[in-house]
């Protein structure tokens, strides 16, 4: 069967190009090279040089001309690469034009993110995903990687033209076998989204508030969730260290319940495909009641970050939800002019440190103060007879004290709004003016 070929485990120094099609955005071409030296970095390949091209008119079989071409091969050479990393999408012609031209292994930055979530991948929906993105990149560019076969032969056998019969014929099995796993694939990662939809709406039925974390890769997310749910999940200061949805609950100040839920790390230039493959994952952001925008506050880029995750927000239909704004790694900022100018940007804006600590307690307070209209402090008087109402009470709210008075129950408990209406009768009068004064 057909398997994505995994080149980052093939090569051991590269070569980074962007290409530049106007002077106003060779900043911005920059920044985005110096963005994939992370990415390429972070699957252990060493970087030798980066290149930014100038390109006047794009050619359609190098985007650049034949002589600049030549001239950035024989640099590759010069410094010993085996890999030639475009940050420019390259279409399947281009790449085997660029293998075929230098002899080493072409990939761009799309090639680049999908192979950095397959090494990340854990949980079989990350997995499925992650698959489905590679199937769906791999199968335009298959003759390209059975480009070996047309060298096979030799001697009185044929010569080349039977191998390349042989490659054809075998590139054809794949592509069939690639495009049943794709329909196979989002099959499974339908079954995935019917699981997860059954899960909400478990949620919904208990009433239980949800929120999303959001944000820039290597913000600090995990770390935040990990800080504030006292949960395991992966961390690390490395780019898409979260693939796995992860979700955990905390329980607020009016003693309501949050489920909080980690998402992937979004990043410039996204490959629209992984937007796609990964809208599973990203629901938790498009249903959630809120969204927790963390922003890394020792950041350079931190305004280009905040933009490219409103953008792919505003691509899943997430970004009229309403956001709470966090910058975290405060304490990796000693300059306090770069805090007054964060300020200024970003009027409102929570500062935290997941690390230390620092803001967590008036980030809670917040998110107590977005939901107080959902739920509400009540005193209940109930006949020990009763068993099935204070059964409910404990179900769906959370009772925070308990006495007991004659034949009576007298619940203090947070319930929700929608209950409120079905126990009025039990109701200690007066009560509800009482904790309302609080």
């Amino acid at each position: 069967m057909f398997e994505v070929r995994e080149k980052p485990e093939m090569v051991e120094k590269a070569m980074l190009i962007g290409f530049c099609f106007d002077k106003s955005e060779e900043a911005e071409t920059q920044l985005l090279l110096t963005e994939l030296e992370e990415l390429v970095d972070t699957l252990g390949i060493g970087v030798t040089g980066i290149e930014l091209v100038r390109v006047r008119d794009t050619n359609k079989r190098f985007i650049c001309g034949t002589g600049k071409a030549d001239e950035l091969v024989e640099l590759a050479r010069a410094r010993g690469c085996d890999c030639m990393v475009f940050d420019n999408e390259i279409s399947p012609m281009q790449q085997r034009n660029w293998e075929e031209l230098s002899d080493m292994t072409v990939i761009d930055r799309e090639e680049v993110i999908l192979d950095i979530f397959a090494k990340r991948a854990r949980t079989k929906e990350a997995r499925l995903q992650v698959d489905l993105a590679r199937m769906q990149y791999a199968l335009p560019r298959m003759a390209r990687m059975w480009g070996h076969l047309d060298r096979e032969g030799g001697g009185g056998t044929g010569g080349g033209g039977a191998s390349r019969g042989m490659g054809e014929q075998q590139i054809e099995i794949d592509r069939r076998l690639a495009r049943k796993r794709i329909s196979r694939l989002k099959a499974e990662l339908e079954e995935v989204r019917k699981q997860r939809a059954t899960q909400r709406k478990e949620r919904q039925t208990n009433n239980v508030a949800t929120a999303a974390i959001v944000g820039y890769t290597n913000a600090g997310k995990s770390t935040l969730l990990n800080k504030l749910a006292g949960a395991d999940v992966m961390e690390a200061d490395m780019l898409f260290a979260t693939l796995d949805p992860t979700t955990r609950r905390i329980e607020l100040e009016n003693g309501q319940d949050l489920l909080l839920s980690d998402t992937v790390g979004f990043v410039r230039n996204l490959p629209h495909r992984l937007v796609e493959s990964f809208k599973a994952t990203l629901e938790e952001a498009i249903l959630a009641d809120f969204l927790i925008h963390v922003l890394d506050a020792s950041s350079h880029e931190i305004v280009d970050h905040y933009h490219t995750t409103r953008k792919v927000l505003g691509e899943l239909g997430a970004d009229e939800k309403r956001v709470i704004i966090v910058l975290n790694k405060v304490d990796r900022v000693s300059d306090p002019a770069i805090l007054t100018g964060l300020r200024a940007d970003f009027p409102g804006a929570f500062e935290t440190s997941a690390v230390t600590g620092q803001g967590l307690e008036d980030l809670i307070a917040r998110f107590t103060g977005l939901l107080a209209d959902r739920v509400k402090k009540l005193t209940y008087r109930i006949p020990q007879a009763r068993g099935d109402v204070s059964g409910l009470i404990y179900r769906e709210g959370k009772v925070l004290e308990t006495e007991y008075e004659g034949n009576d129950i007298i619940l203090v408990a947070i319930v929700p709004n929608s209950l409120e209406g079905q126990l009025g009768e039990f109701l200690e009068e007066g009560a509800d003016r009482e904790e309302e004064k609080e």
